[in-house]
């Protein structure tokens, strides 16, 4: 599968509303602080329970959510196994994205860089994509290359 396929799936994941219980997101939390932890990163955590480090928040004005914006990545799970890269931009409307990336987009920059741990709820949930399992947490490192 491509790997923009997995941010198309995300428009119409992000509709369907998964929900999980405060014990799951307490046991994600878990698990999220303890990699963090053992990697040696401080990050933030938002109300939304989105772990972030902004890295360069880049220049010019903010991103909003009808922005068109380019960006790099790299997805990967908590055991560091690679699920998806892009070495070439790719573009998107920020309101297509998954939920992590949409609340990151917004405190970043044309140029910026974030690194960010994603629990399912913030990113596909419960749907199981062909490199993705269900209820995974995920790490991204992303980089801005244009915004418009």
């Amino acid at each position: 599968m491509k790997p923009i396929i997995y941010l198309v799936i995300a428009l119409i994941i992000s509709s369907c509303g998964d929900t999980y219980s405060e014990e799951d997101k307490t046991n994600f939390d878990t698990k999220i602080e303890n990699y963090l932890n053992k990697q040696g990163i401080d990050c933030e955590r938002s109300s939304s329970g989105l772990y972030f480090k902004i890295l360069d928040e880049g220049e010019g004005r903010d991103i909003i959510y009808k922005d068109l914006v380019s960006f790099r990545y790299k997805g990967e799970f908590l055991d560091g196994k690679v699920f998806d890269e892009r070495t070439d931009p790719v573009e998107f409307q920020v309101r297509q994205l998954i939920g992590a990336w949409k609340e990151i987009m917004l405190e970043m920059k044309n140029g910026g860089k974030a690194f960010l741990v994603a629990p399912p709820y913030l990113g596909y949930g419960t749907h199981e994509l062909e490199a993705i399992p269900p209820h995974s947490i995920l790490v991204f490192n992303i980089e801005v290359t244009d915004v418009k």
